[in-house]
């Protein structure tokens, strides 16, 4: 099913931070209890700890928020953080036209994409639908690398 309605991103701010929190503790819990590793403090504690509203975009759908996404830039690359759809929305294409948007940049720009997912977590098939490729993996996380191209 598609997402109904039009999605833009907006640049996050700084405002947007417990909203995102929120979001980040909901969508991940489920993968983070099968690993173990689910932390009500921790979940949200290590977002508030790493947050750089400059890099981050919200997701908005007729205007409301339905999630974020962050493309940090490293050396040579950039890294795609805290992409989190809201549940509701999940399944009916906004990620991958969200996705598919900012690589339609990075591919114009010539830029290196890594990423790292949660084993056993869904996201995985929509980021290799997009040509992203493992490229190391252990026990929790699955760092996966997409080219320009």
């Amino acid at each position: 099913m598609e997402t109904t309605g039009n999605w833009t991103l907006r640049p996050a701010r700084l405002a947007d931070l417990e909203q995102i929190v929120e979001l980040r503790a909901i969508v991940m819990r489920p993968d983070l209890v099968r690993l173990g590793r689910f932390d009500e403090h921790r979940v949200r504690q290590r977002f508030r700890d790493s947050f750089v509203p400059r890099y981050a975009s919200v997701i908005l759908v007729d205007g409301a928020f339905a999630g974020c996404v962050a493309l940090r830039p490293a050396e040579d690359e950039h890294w795609l953080e805290h992409f989190f759809i809201v549940p509701e929305l999940q399944g009916r294409g906004l990620g991958s036209a969200v996705l598919g948007t900012l690589l339609k940049q990075t591919d114009a720009d010539g830029v290196t994409v890594r990423l790292d997912v949660l084993q056993g977590s869904a996201a995985r098939r929509l980021y290799e639908r997009h040509g992203f490729a493992v490229e190391t993996e252990d026990p929790v996380d699955v760092f996966m690398v997409r080219r320009p191209g």
